[in-house]
Parts: C-alpha cells; sequence; structure tokens
C-alpha cells in the first residue's frame, strides 16, 4: 500500500504545469497598466489556475464545462486582506475582441487581454540617402 501511495506522488510531482484557457493577464480598465498585477488601476492575471486579483489569489478549481456555452464554472479558493473565502465564479471569453468575462454571484467583470509584447517603433531612414554623409570621401 504504502508503495502505491508513493509512485502515486512521484507521478503528480512530475506532471508539468500547464497553462489554463484563461492564462494571461487583463486590464482592469481601457487605460490600466498591464505592468502593474493585483492593484487598483492595474490588472488582473491568470496563471497556471490562480487569479491575481486587486489584494487577493485564488485558486481556480473543480471546472464544469457549463452548458451550452464556451465557458467553465471554478470554484475560488481565496486569500487576501486577512481573509479567506470560497466562492464560485464562471470564466468565458468576449465575443468580440480578445479578453474574457468573469462573473462572479452578482458582479460581471470584462477584461481586455494586455499585450503579450508592446509594440515598439522603430524610426528607419525613408530612403537610402539618408543613410550616406556627403562630407566623408570613399577611401581607395
Amino acid at each position: 500500500m504504502r508503495m502505491k501511495i508513493a509512485v502515486t506522488g512521484l507521478c503528480l510531482i512530475a506532471l508539468p504545469a500547464t497553462g489554463g484557457p484563461y492564462d494571461g493577464t487583463f486590464k482592469q480598465a481601457a487605460n490600466a497598466e498591464c505592468d502593474l498585477v493585483g492593484v487598483d488601476g492595474g490588472s488582473v492575471r491568470i496563471a497556471d489556475g490562480i487569479f491575481y486579483g486587486v489584494e487577493l489569489q485564488c485558486r481556480m478549481s473543480d471546472p464544469v464545462n457549463v452548458l451550452e456555452m464556451d465557458a467553465l464554472l471554478y470554484t475560488m479558493e481565496c486569500s487576501g486582506d486577512d481573509q479567506m473565502f470560497t466562492e464560485r465564479a464562471m470564466v468565458m471569453d468576449k465575443a468580440e475582441d480578445d479578453g474574457i468575462i468573469m462573473v462572479w454571484n452578482g458582479y460581471a467583470f470584462v477584461y481586455d487581454r494586455c499585450d503579450p509584447t508592446p509594440a515598439v517603433t522603430i524610426d528607419t531612414p525613408s530612403t537610402p540617402d539618408d543613410t550616406i554623409s556627403s562630407d566623408v570621401a570613399p577611401e581607395n
């Protein structure tokens, strides 16, 4: 019996952590700072089955498919502000744009996904002649 428990434990330890269907960082508001996770005016994040909200973290467990919807209902085991609580929350992708909708008992939140990498603007010369200096004579 001990051997069976030890082998089962080793199998569970060896499983890699995988991302869930809703993993990502999401803006609380249109002008939210995506790098500030877990604070008012910042962002929220879902990563590897944990929801990082404003001053709280919730382990998302026991996902159940919602009948005739592309959504999952989770048991949220939350802690923060010196309290612990368990609630249910439904998560689904937005119908338009990239983001999620999270529904708690009596509340619904719409979050737009933060860009995975910020856009980088590179200034390039408009013509090849812009990069050539006329002050330098070619070497022979």
